[in-house]
């Protein structure tokens, strides 16, 4: 047997073989391979409602991807995203197959396509020669759907994109016309954002075919002037691509000089912006070259103005001033010996990179490094994404104009992490915290804006970072409540902070009210008693609410009295419900406010714990020596009484509709108000209560850490009028509840 021992050369070998297999590029193909063969037999059969193979679609997103330089996990998300309309559990079955990752973005981009759709089948068509006016209000609102896409993952957009030139395509090859709604919309918001995000690839691909389908004529108008004179076009472009790449090698530059492709669509914007004939328009002649350097750049530039003549107005440095999406070039028009012009543009590799493939080669997949993006230098993919994010506000901002303000209520900020967070116009660092997370808006206690300390108070602006400083524990400031003071603007800030307000009065009411209990089941001597069947008795679910209701005053401690008191047996001879048993006929009370149905001539009283007034619902409860006590529906005290003994429960009603004039009979009523205490609180109150012509006959205030509970006994002839006042008293500074006890 011969034995065979490896070298040191074969076992790095096989050290290399191994180490590509397990790289993550060749981890990356796997999983877009797993991918397709996932999909295919779900895909396979079925169209979309373009009338594309729905698999044949995927196919095409997943290579425009590659070609702009999408990772392979990216592409494998095109076939996963069409994948989750034919899957009954979607999510759990793409997450389990390809990680939680890709699930959600398969089913965020599923979502926004769903969404667009229902948008433009809403949508009218728009005209084709209103130009900018096609973005009508169902694609603006897409507009504002891709932007809380964005927020979550970039690769949705991008996604996005590939799928609508795919879709392009598609109509292109089967010489079918799209919907004018996807047309315009391809146009007006896809294009745009391909450019905002530099790539330039998508870009001038999405604007001709969209051009294409909303304006035909035009189109082939264009289509055949250029073609006309392209032959000489192209032997004029070559002589002098010849000529420059030559020179170059002989100044000792690696330059790549190559002839730019013609766009109809930005020939046409051109003749219509600068009112131009078709034969003025100057890149139609047209060179890029590429280079190693920015010195190389400004080198080649300086040849071709000496031995070219330039158009000073038609010079534009893009190195020195990058357009805002982050494009660099130079771009020069030149007139040669017989007085013809054409463009070059001039640039380094790098530059050239972006510009083709923009935010998918400098930031979705990969370190930014010190190349950055749209200007911005960055260290880390975290200031990459920063600037990508900004690119898309900025989109969204060049939006806002023809879509009529659309964004004007809103701003949208960054969290620390380069997530966008959507507030109202005037928000604050404080409203920021609720809407990243209640827990982190009651311990705010100190704010950074792009690095620099603000006070809480500071209105946020779109684009700015915001980094909140909170402490290990604590609640919200009271002053935050202060519309003067101008802490909080959103709504659901407003809410949570009076939540949190409202749950500390709670357990404030739930001291006082056990307190109260237990003294008063001292005094009766009933200190056995078991709290949680006094509570159910009660109507209450447990003692806390039921201590809470006593100190809040919803319930009186005579109530509770009657419930430990022993019920009395009534005697044979006067037995309570026959009486309603008597022929009904309606009779007045001896005061005259209430009629009592089917019992005659019976004094009736208005209880004192509720204090009804016309027109409250009411409730009658035949009480011993006094007649008949008349509560409203909703007081506790008759719930707990009725419940004890409904036999005793009658009907009642108001004896005639609420009066008005000075001889109108008038019922006192409590309103209870819950405020921050302050100098001047119970003054705005009173004026209140004085500006609605409410008499107030009685006043009690308390005061608890800061906090005011007044109660306010006030003269009304008809209690609707109490409702009135209730909202005027909401809007006084510093009141925080407003009731009618």
């Amino acid at each position: 047997m011969i034995s065979v021992t490896p070298t040191t050369t074969d076992a790095a070998s096989a050290a290399v073989i191994h180490a590509a297999l397990d790289s993550p590029q060749a981890h990356d193909q796997r999983a877009l391979a797993r991918a397709r063969a996932f999909a295919e037999p779900l895909l396979a059969p079925e169209c979309l409602d373009t009338g594309e193979p729905a698999l044949q679609h995927a196919d095409g997103v997943a290579q425009i991807l590659a070609r702009i330089g999408g990772t392979a996990e990216l592409q494998a998300c095109a076939y996963l995203v069409y994948a989750v309309g034919y899957l009954a559990r979607p999510r759990e079955s793409i997450a389990k197959a390809f990680g939680e990752s890709l699930a959600e973005v398969a089913l965020e981009t599923h979502k926004l396509i769903q969404l667009q759709r229902q948008a433009r089948a809403r949508a009218p068509a728009p005209d084709a020669g209103a130009g900018g006016s096609e973005l009508d209000r169902a694609q603006t609102e897409n507009v504002r759907k891709m932007l809380l896409a964005f927020s979550r993952d970039l690769r949705v957009v991008l996604l996005r994109l590939a799928s609508r030139l795919q879709t392009l395509r598609h109509y292109a090859a089967s010489k079918l016309p799209p919907p004018r709604a996807l047309a315009a919309e391809s146009l007006h918001v896809f294009a745009p954002l391909a450019n905002r995000l530099g790539i330039g690839q998508l870009k001038w691909e999405l604007e001709d075919l969209a051009f294409r389908f909303l304006e035909p004529d035009t189109y082939k108008t264009i289509a055949r002037l250029l073609d006309e004179k392209r032959v000489e076009r192209e032997a004029h472009v070559e002589q002098v691509r010849q000529r420059l790449e030559m020179a170059l090698r002989q100044l000792g530059l690696q330059a790549q000089v190559q002839g730019r492709p013609k766009h109809i669509y930005s020939i046409v914007k051109k003749m219509r912006g600068k009112g131009l004939s078709f034969e003025q328009v100057y890149d139609l002649r047209a060179l890029r070259v590429i280079v190693d350097t920015v010195d190389e750049c400004y080198r080649v530039l300086a040849w071709v103005h000496e031995h070219y003549t330039p158009v000073p107005e038609e010079f534009d440095d893009y190195i020195a001033r990058p357009k805002p999406n982050g494009y660099q070039s130079l771009h020069t028009v030149v007139r040669d010996e017989q007085g013809r012009a054409f463009e070059i543009q001039i640039r380094t590799r790098a530059m050239h990179e972006h510009a083709e493939h923009g935010v998918a080669a400098h930031w979705a997949y990969k370190e930014a490094g010190t190349k950055g993006y749209a200007g911005v230098s960055a260290s880390s993919s975290y200031d990459a994404k920063i600037a990508v994010l900004r690119q898309l506000l900025a989109w969204q901002s060049d939006l806002t104009g023809l879509a009529h303000g659309l964004f004007d209520d809103h701003i949208y900020v960054f969290t620390p992490q380069a997530a966008i967070v959507e507030l109202p116009k005037g928000a604050t660092p404080v409203d920021f915290a609720y809407a990243v997370h209640t827990d982190l808006g009651h311990r705010c206690r100190g704010a950074k804006v792009d690095g620099q300390m603000v006070p809480l108070n500071t209105p946020l602006s779109t684009g700015q970072t915001v980094e909140i400083i909170a402490a290990k524990e604590g609640g919200p400031s009271r002053d935050w409540l202060n519309p003067e003071a101008g802490y909080l603007v959103s709504h659901r800030a407003k809410a949570k902070v009076r939540a949190w307000f409202n749950a500390l009065a709670a357990q404030e009411n739930i001291a006082r009210g056990r307190e109260q209990v237990e003294r008063l089941l001292q005094r009766e001597g009933r200190t056995a008693t078991s709290l949680e069947a006094l509570a159910q008795a009660l109507g209450y679910a447990t003692p806390e609410a039921l201590f809470e209701a006593v100190g809040k005053e919803a319930i009186t401690l005579r109530a509770i009295e009657q419930q430990l008191a022993p019920a009395a047996v009534a005697p044979a001879a006067q037995p309570a419900a026959p009486v309603l048993k008597k022929p009904r006929t309606t009779t007045r009370a001896s005061n005259a406010d209430v009629l009592v149905v089917g019992v005659g001539a019976l004094m009736t009283t208005l209880a004192r714990c509720c204090k009804p007034a016309p027109p409250d619902d009411i409730r009658g409860f035949i009480t011993r020596g006094k007649g008949v006590s008349v509560h409203r529906a909703d007081c506790p005290d008759f719930a707990a009484l009725a419940a004890r003994q409904p036999g005793r429960v009658i009907d009642v009603a108001w004896a005639h509709t609420p009066a008005s004039g000075p001889h109108a009979p008038v019922y006192a009523v409590d309103v209870g108000v819950q405020a921050q205490d302050r100098q001047g609180l119970l003054r705005d109150i009173t004026e209140a209560f004085a500006r609605e012509k409410i008499n107030v006959i009685g006043v009690q205030t308390q005061t608890v850490r800061d906090m005011a509970w007044m109660t306010f006994t006030v003269e009304v002839s008809d209690a609707s009028k109490v409702a009135r006042v209730m909202a005027v008293l909401s809007d006084v500074p510093g009141v925080i509840k407003v009731w009618r006890r």
